[in-house]
Formats: structure tokens, sequence, C-alpha cells
């Protein structure tokens, strides 16, 4: 079912098989090899979003570069866009079949992030008070400061 909505995208962007990298890995790294381009995938995952929901949900990222992304993603056929006639100008993004085919990827990033988070260690460990642990060795062995 997903090679469907691959293929359909490679005929209609006039892309052979050829063009794409022969290990599947890179393939789908190609697609979405970028910082920002999984998370736009992630916050898409639940529906349509104007651009200025995504831009505040993804946080740091600049206009231009997101509008670069988007594009991106609309030319390889993972986001379709949807133009509004209307004053402001209203732009609608909602992902394509071959983007909601990335929904196991993005469900095992997700899983597996949450592990590495339980499993590390904090990022500003307190550390060790110095002179206690002098003041028990100095106990210890009959000297005191």
């Amino acid at each position: 079912m997903k090679w469907r909505f691959l293929c359909q995208f490679l005929k209609k962007n006039a892309i052979s098989l050829a063009d794409l990298p022969a290990c599947p890995v890179e393939t789908t790294l190609t697609l979405i090899s970028d910082k920002w381009k999984v998370l736009i995938l992630r916050d898409l995952m639940p529906g349509t979003k104007r651009f200025g929901e995504l831009k505040k949900s993804i946080g740091h990222v600049s206009q231009k570069v997101l509008t670069s992304q988007l594009r991106q993603m609309e030319q390889s056929g993972l986001v379709s866009r949807k133009v509004y006639a209307e004053v402001p100008p209203r732009v609608e993004y909602t992902l394509t079949d071959l983007g909601y085919s990335l929904q196991p990827i993005m469900d095992a990033m997700w899983s597996w992030g949450k592990i590495i988070r339980k499993n590390s260690p904090p990022k500003n460990p307190k550390p060790p008070d110095i002179r206690l642990f002098l003041q028990k060795k100095c106990l210890k062995t009959s000297l005191l400061f």
C-alpha cells in the first residue's frame, strides 16, 4: 500500500527509481534529512496547519528556513499546500498520503527518544562535595583538619 503512494509520486513528479539512492535508509533520509522537516512532519501528523501555527509550534525556526523546507517537502510529495484567495492570504499545509506513510518512522523515533531520555543521566548533575569526601577520609585515617 505504501509503495503505491511512492510509485504515484514518482510518476507524477517524473522521478525514476534510478534517481533515488540504492540504500532504502538513504532514500528516506533524502526526503526527510533536515531537523526542521522531521519537526514539520511531527506537527502535521495530527492534521492541517497554517504557516503561522507551524512556525509557532516548531519554535526557533526562521520564516525563510521554514518556507524553504515546506517548499522542498511539497516538491518531494510529502506535503500539500493550499492557498486561499483572501486578504490577508491564508495558506494551509497538509501531509499527503506519502507524508502520512512516515507515521511508523515518526512513532519509532518518538519511542526511541523516550527511552533515551528516561535512561540518560541528568543534564547538570550536582558535583560531589569534595569537603565531605575529605572529611570522611580524614576521619577514617584519624587525621583532622
